[in-house]
């Protein structure tokens, strides 16, 4: 079912990482986003993966949410890693014709489709953990030095923040809109993937639509509260770094240090 993805959902708790600062927060998912891709060997990829896990455990929150996260980009994931199993160089372990698998197809593959999989695992610790509001600050933040350049750093992190608490809802309003068709007799479900892809455009009409009404009703929401920028903005609470984010950071460092020295002292798996 759409409804059972919890992508973009922010799941209130009392764990350390949840009351990390959102900026370390934000610094540590940019961090193995860059440490992930950073990787050219399985050990390396191996401590990475391990470390996204660690955080995983500490936010406590149970990790078939973070597999129903996946669900948006299962097929994604597939296409990629089977895609990648045509592409390298080195021992052909299987051919037909002009198709043919090599070793490092297989290393690419795997190498793709785990760097995929912790990224979307990862991203998803950051809006499990993190509210709206101090996400929105936390973007904002980190942001303040472009105003040097004239960027406006609030509107865009607020438009950020509401875009991603727009997908569960939006994910909520299709699987309503689904049910109503089917409960009309429409067959979504049956057929070839031409014929399922057609069912959709009835549900794609009415979606669109709803997207639209419910941007205007927050549009109309934030004028009626006065909302101007954030000029002149003040706020209710105020983001501070505590020592829980000093380790936090010094993690990171940890892990850089570790994704280093895989990369000096152990061979190169992709090319």
């Amino acid at each position: 079912m759409v409804r059972d993805v919890t992508l973009g959902q922010f799941m209130p708790g009392q764990s350390v990482v949840h009351k990390l600062d959102a900026r370390t927060k934000l610094i540590l998912l940019i961090a193995i986003i860059v440490f992930i891709f950073a990787a050219t060997n399985y050990m390396s990829l191996l401590l990475i993966t391990l470390a996204s896990l660690l955080v995983v455990l500490l936010t406590r929150i149970s990790f078939k949410m973070y597999l129903k996260s996946m669900k948006v980009i299962l097929m994604v994931v597939l296409f990629t890693g089977i895609i990648n199993l045509f592409y390298g160089s080195g021992e052909v372990l299987w051919e037909w014709q002009f198709i043919k698998i090599t070793e490092g197809g297989i290393n690419n593959a795997v190498f793709v489709t785990i760097r995929i999989a912790t990224l979307v695992i990862i991203s998803s610790v950051l809006t499990f953990t993190t509210s709206p509001s101090d996400l929105t600050d936390g973007l904002e933040r980190l942001m303040k030095p472009l105003t040097v350049f004239h960027v406006k750093v609030h509107e865009i992190a607020m438009m950020m923040t509401i875009a991603l608490r727009f997908i569960p809802v939006l994910l909520e309003e299709t699987d309503k809109i689904m049910n109503a068709q089917k409960a009309r007799g429409a067959d979504m479900e049956s057929g070839g993937i031409i014929k399922r892809v057609k069912a959709l455009i009835p549900v794609l009409i009415p979606l669109f639509v709803s997207s639209f009404r419910r941007a205007n009703d927050l549009a109309m929401a934030m004028e009626c509260r006065c909302y101007n920028g954030g000029r002149g903005r003040t706020r209710m609470k105020v983001l501070r770094f505590s020592l829980n984010d000093l380790w936090a950071l010094i993690y990171v460092l940890i892990i850089f240090a570790g994704v280093i020295l895989c990369n000096i002292y152990f061979p190169a798996t992709i090319r």
